[in-house]
């Protein structure tokens, strides 16, 4: 069975395109990332055109994640405080992706910018989450209780503006998360991603917040960033295929509601380490994708 894709301008096969969607929305609501970074390199595999895969991924990402969240919502493990502040710096920085790809597009370069733009940060953030889960890994064989050291940057401390972030425990400026929300609202635009693969080592290593609430925080601004950016991208660039979209949503609900659930059973080291291994593997299949030549650069066909 063919379905005719109008914006992509190809047929595609409706139950491959499901699969993938639940696929990556399973992933979802297991580590609280949009799972953009798995699904648009999957769509370009398939040979879907990677400005429309960006352009579309999109509403996937906000049908996954808000089926994701309401599962950490009944578990009260949502930080809405500072989900706000990086959905507010998410909204200005979604805006300025969608610009900078429009330029991008009109270049011709938007399909190489793309792959080394996922190939550089899949390869830092994968192999910097690896090594960390693997040294949480290693002290988790010493049973001896250890309270948990939160040790802020020196930067991050001498913002201004400082305020209590109860759910998080912290007492930070709310600077710090509109900043990386801007981060990871552009890079949601750029290359098609909810930016939870940006803003979950964030939110880890970086402003220190605790374990339990970071996917629910995580998933809780990806609906709302994203859910811009698929109107920006709509409205700028024409580049949202909504059967597209439709097929991947179906699949990446129900994947989303398993994966939550899947996750709790999980220590969070194991789930870091996991997703490390998925982000690297991503990585390297795109660099093999850019380095290895086509076999055929020309196809020929005939002309009836």
């Amino acid at each position: 069975m063919q379905l005719y894709l109008p914006i992509a301008e190809m047929p595609v096969d409706p139950f491959v395109i499901m699969a993938m969607g639940g696929a990556v929305g399973f992933l979802s609501g297991m580590f609280g990332v949009g799972g953009g970074f798995l699904m648009t390199p999957l769509l370009i595999f398939y040979g879907i055109p990677p400005a429309v895969a960006v352009g579309t991924e999109t509403t996937q990402i906000v049908a996954s994640s808000v089926s994701g969240v309401t599962a950490h919502l009944k578990r009260k493990t949502v930080d809405f405080q500072m989900g706000g502040f990086l959905v507010a710096g998410g909204a200005f920085g979604s805006f300025t992706g969608v610009m900078i790809f429009r330029a991008l597009s009109a270049s011709g370069q938007v399909e190489l910018i793309i792959s080394l733009a996922y190939v550089l940060f899949l390869g830092i953030i994968g192999g910097l989450m690896l090594t960390e889960s693997l040294r949480a890994l290693i002290r988790a064989r010493d049973t001896r209780p250890r309270p948990r050291k939160r040790r802020s940057p020196a930067w991050l401390a001498a913002l201004p503006f400082a305020m209590r972030f109860r759910s998080s425990q912290l007492y930070i400026s709310p600077l710090a998360p509109i900043m990386f929300g801007f981060f990871g609202g552009m890079m949601a635009a750029i290359m098609g991603v909810g930016g939870g693969f940006i803003m979950v080592p964030v939110m880890l290593y970086i402003l220190n917040m605790p374990t339990n609430v970071v996917v629910g925080t995580s998933l809780f601004q990806i609906i709302f960033v994203t859910a811009l950016t698929t109107i920006l991208h709509s409205a700028a660039n024409q580049t949202v295929d909504i059967a597209l979209g439709l097929m991947l949503m179906i699949g990446g609900v129900i994947g989303a509601q398993l994966g939550a659930r899947a996750g709790v059973k999980l220590r969070a080291e194991h789930l870091r380490a996991l997703l490390a291994l998925i982000v690297l593997a991503v990585c390297a299949r795109l660099l093999i994708d850019l380095a290895v030549p086509p076999v055929s650069p020309f196809s020929i066909q005939g002309v009836s």
